[in-house]
């Protein structure tokens, strides 16, 4: 059996070094001030006479994992498509390490990694075939090396030959996040990862998004489970009505106190797939006290 490779924390390079196995971002025009690695600013985004997006502000730092929640609909997704470059905000500005994404071209997707509800897999394919293809694209150097990484990293190396399709709903969920960090993106977009996996899939996901928000990234995930976004996230952010409403430290919620905020902020009850627990507001009300609401 071959030895795993030794891992690493992967080391990302300052402002403006965009991280990469060949070459930096290059800004098209006058570098802007250090910040988080994720940055939104006044983001707007309409669909026909639907308002989306109204003035999203947020951050992620490197090393942090945020938890984006809102109910369908919201613009969660919408907001994750942005940042990654694959939709245009029609006002405000997304800055990724600094630099404005009106300033860059096509290596932002060198920058990033993305997971979205479909896998980006070919299923008739392994694991290894599967990230060897996706090697190619990021033209990344000594391949093999890399790949043998990833499948440990991911725990998918006994199972690397077997096609896709053989693959459990976790464990196609743990390779499409490995495909996300082949080329070693210090951001990670992941939009609801943990949608129908099982108790210990998600636990496995858990650990997994752990693990790489360790390393300097910034991750951005979001979910409709609000206790898996107390215990994964270092901080969580709720999207009402087109805006980030709320924002608090885990460390600083129980799964409890933030369903109360969540069901204030919404006006409603919550759904089935929003928690395993029952709603069980907090007596001192403080943390519903923290929802922001729109002035008229």
């Amino acid at each position: 059996m071959q030895t795993p490779p030794t891992t690493t924390s992967p080391t990302f390079p300052t402002h403006r070094a965009m991280a990469d196995t060949q070459r930096p971002l290059q800004a098209t025009t006058a570098p802007t001030q250090p910040g988080p690695l994720i940055g939104v600013s006044g983001l707007y985004k309409r669909y026909g006479r639907k308002s989306v997006l109204r003035g999203v502000e947020m951050s992620v730092a490197a090393g942090q994992v945020m938890a984006l929640l809102g109910d369908n609909g919201a613009g969660k997704s919408t907001l994750i498509r942005i940042i990654s470059g694959l939709a245009k905000a029609d006002r405000g500005e997304i800055f990724l390490d600094g630099i404005s994404l009106k300033n860059v071209g096509h290596e932002l997707r060198r920058y990033i990694g993305l997971v979205s509800h479909a896998p980006l897999l070919y299923d008739s394919l392994s694991a290894e075939e599967n990230l060897a293809f996706f090697a190619a694209l990021y033209d990344i150097q000594e391949p093999s090396a890399r790949i043998a990484t990833i499948l440990h990293e991911v725990d998918l190396w006994t199972r690397r030959r077997d096609p896709v399709r053989t693959y459990s709903r976790g464990m196609v969920q743990r390779l499409a996040i490995g495909r996300a960090i082949l080329h070693n993106p210090p951001v990670l977009l992941l939009d609801e990862p943990d949608t129908g996996l099982d108790q210990s899939s998600a636990q496995m996901l858990h650990e997994l998004i752990r693990s790489l928000g360790a390393g300097n990234r910034a991750i951005l995930l979001s979910t409709h489970n609000l206790d898996r976004a107390v215990e994964w996230a270092d901080s969580v952010s709720l999207l009402v009505g087109g805006k980030i409403v709320y924002q608090e430290a885990s460390a600083a919620l129980s799964g409890a106190q933030l369903r109360q905020v969540y069901a204030e902020a919404n006006g409603a009850a919550l759904r089935p797939d929003m928690s395993d627990a029952a709603l069980r507001p907090d007596s001192s009300g403080a943390e519903s006290r923290q929802v922001f609401r729109e002035e008229a």
